[in-house]
C-alpha cells in the first residue's frame, strides 16, 4: 500500500506514519484519507504494537486545515470533510487497540492540533508551539471546544480558544496538553523510545486495557463533537467567516 501524502514504515514493532504534504502538511481530503488508511494498516497488523504520527518537516507538524476548502461558504462540503477529520480519525483512534504517539517536530495549528491530541501521548520539540487561530479568521476550533476544557480547565481553555494566540510547547507541557518537550533533534527518537517501551507490554493486555481506558474517558465526547460540527458549518456560511478567510488568503486585516 502506497500513500500520496505520507510515508509508512515499521521498525521494532512500531508503525511510524510521517506526513509529507509540503510545505506544512495542510490537511485536505487526500491527507485525511491516507491517514485513515495508514491507521487501519497499523491497527490490523499483529506485528505492530505502537504507532507514531509525525512530520517530515521541522518547520511544522501541521499548519491545520487547507483553508481553500472552507472558502465559498458551503456548509455541506465542510461537513463531509469534518466527518472524516473528526469522526473518522476519532473512531480510528478509539478502536486502534495500540498506543499512539504524536511527535511534533514543529508548530501545530488548528486541525493540526486535532491530529496530535487524538493520539494517546504527545512529544514535542522545544521549538514547537500549538495554537488555535481559527477565531482570527472568523471560524472556530470546533473539536477543541470539547477536548480542551476537559484537559486544562474551562477558563484557560477559553483564553486559548477565543484569543487565538499560540503557546510554546513548554507552556503546553506545563498545563498538561503535551507529555514531553525535548530538543528538536531528539523528538522522533524520544517518541520511538516511548513507543518501544509500550511495545514491550503484552499486546492482549494493552488492547483490553486501552479499550477500557477509551470507554471510560469517552463519555458524551462524540455527541459533543457533533454539536460543534453543526455550529462551525453554520458559521462558515456567514459573511464574517468568508471575509475572514478572504482576508487571510489576501494577507490583509479582515473588515468585520
Amino acid at each position: 500500500m502506497s500513500f500520496e501524502t505520507l510515508d509508512y514504515v515499521v521498525r521494532d514493532r512500531v508503525a511510524e506514519i510521517t506526513m509529507k504534504r509540503a510545505p506544512v502538511n495542510a490537511i485536505n481530503h487526500t491527507l485525511v484519507d491516507d491517514l485513515l488508511a495508514a491507521y487501519a494498516k497499523a491497527r490490523d497488523d499483529e506485528g505492530v504494537r505502537a504507532v507514531i504520527l509525525t512530520s517530515a518537516f521541522d518547520r511544522a507538524f501541521s499548519g491545520g486545515m487547507d483553508l481553500a476548502m472552507m472558502r465559498g461558504g458551503d456548509g455541506m462540503r465542510l461537513r463531509r470533510f469534518l466527518e472524516k477529520l473528526y469522526f473518522g480519525v476519532h473512531d480510528m483512534q478509539y478502536r486502534m487497540g495500540k498506543p499512539t504517539i504524536a511527535a511534533l517536530t514543529g508548530p501545530a495549528r488548528a486541525a493540526g492540533v486535532t491530529l496530535a491530541v487524538t493520539c494517546d501521548c504527545i512529544v514535542a520539540a522545544d521549538t514547537a508551539s500549538i495554537g488555535y487561530p481559527e477565531i482570527q479568521v472568523g471560524v472556530i476550533p470546533a473539536m477543541h471546544f470539547v477536548h480542551l476544557p476537559r484537559q486544562i480547565g474551562r477558563h484557560k481553555a477559553f483564553e486559548l480558544l477565543f484569543n487565538g494566540d499560540p503557546i510554546s510547547a513548554v507552556e503546553a507541557e506545563r498545563i498538561g496538553i503535551i507529555n514531553r518537550v525535548v530538543p528538536q533533534d531528539q523528538v522522533k527518537e524520544t517518541a520511538r523510545v516511548l513507543a518501544r517501551d509500550f511495545a514491550k507490554k503484552s499486546p492482549l493486555v494493552m488492547k483490553l486495557a486501552r479499550d477500557s481506558y477509551m470507554r471510560t474517558n469517552d463519555f458524551e465526547y462524540r455527541r459533543a463533537i457533533e454539536a460543534t460540527v453543526e455550529t462551525i458549518c453554520n458559521i462558515i456560511a456567514t459573511p464574517d467567516a468568508q471575509e475572514g478567510l478572504d482576508a487571510f488568503n489576501e494577507k490583509r486585516p479582515p473588515r468585520w
